[in-house]
């Protein structure tokens, strides 16, 4: 994987006539050949800095290289680099599903090719279905024939909004696999989600939005182990009515009416940890504070992401 940015996002802002400011000051570099989440609630943000960079929307200041060409000044050859699925199924029924992904071919200029069109329809499933028309389709090959359109001129970028709203989760995994298989064939994927799980499954990088702001930019996997806290809870035998003068010092929390104790540790500090268990254990036992059993849990990306949302104050 090369580490030149293949999307260069420079303090990007963007606000409405009414006042409404989408986009705050947003920098964000996507890396050739990732796939990159940019995960978030809804009207956070995610489709108007897609729509910017795509060159649909206008940005207030900042701006956006596409493989090195300024979206703006050379709109044409940033904007071929790209190939975007949009959330919205568009309204062409009664068009036939070849017609459609070769027309989107032809909006870039580029010469009929076949040979490629088939490869696309074939890699997505839709080849026995190339003389359908579009009214005949489920929702979910509907949502194939977008991705078909949108690989029809061979962009190396890809951009995905929304992939899998609205869609059951067999589907779910289906839309994934297509998009690793694409990934695997050298296209760069930028994909908005507000799934969790979507993103934990698909993504090297993780970028959080909220309210226009980009909050975190981290590769998926040190986001999972840097905010992964553990958490030990201990089932007590006699309820506590508060905590031990003589255990306050560890951060604990009573819970359950006083039937269990919650210490909360850092699950990459390993070493640190067992000490700090350990020297629990032995309070709790001078104490004579004795439990009934113990578990731990380790928190999962979604709690990471609630906590990041949140409103901060």
């Amino acid at each position: 994987m090369h580490h030149d940015p293949v999307i260069s996002v420079e303090r990007l802002s963007k606000t409405y006539a009414g006042g409404f400011q989408a986009l705050k000051e947003v920098s964000l570099e996507i890396r050739r050949g990732e796939i990159f989440a940019l995960l978030g609630p809804n009207g956070a943000g995610k489709t108007t800095l897609i729509s910017v960079i795509c060159g649909l929307a206008n940005a207030t200041s900042g701006r956006v290289l596409v493989d090195g060409h300024d979206n703006v000044r050379e709109f044409r050859a940033a904007r071929e680099r790209i190939g975007l699925v949009p959330q919205e199924l568009t309204n062409d029924a009664f068009i036939r599903v070849w017609d459609t992904v070769a027309f989107s071919r032809g909006l870039f200029g580029k010469p009929k090719d076949p040979a490629h069109l088939e490869k696309v329809l074939r890699s997505l499933s839709l080849w026995e279905k190339r003389h359908n028309r579009m009214i005949t389709l489920s929702g979910g090959m509907k949502r194939r024939v977008l991705i078909a359109k949108a690989l029809a001129h061979e962009p190396e970028i890809l951009f995905l909004d929304e992939p899998t709203a609205g869609v059951d989760v067999e589907l779910r995994r289906d839309m994934w696999e297509v998009v690793r298989q694409l990934r695997d064939s050298g296209v760069t994927i930028i994909l908005t989600t507000h799934y969790i799980e979507e993103a934990e499954e698909m993504a090297d990088r993780i970028g959080v939005i909220r309210a226009g702001e980009l909050v975190l930019v981290e590769e998926k996997r040190a986001l999972m182990r840097q905010l992964g806290s553990k958490e030990l809870t201990l089932h007590l035998r006699d309820p506590l009515e508060a905590l031990p003068q003589a255990l306050s010092h560890h951060g604990l929390a009573l819970t359950e009416e006083g039937h269990a104790l919650v210490y909360t540790y850092d699950a990459n500090e390993q070493d640190e940890d067992q000490a700090g268990i350990a020297e629990l254990l032995a309070d709790l036992e001078a104490e004579g504070i004795g439990f009934k059993d113990l578990h731990t849990r380790q928190s999962s990306l979604e709690e990471i992401f609630v906590s990041l949302v949140k409103e901060r104050p």
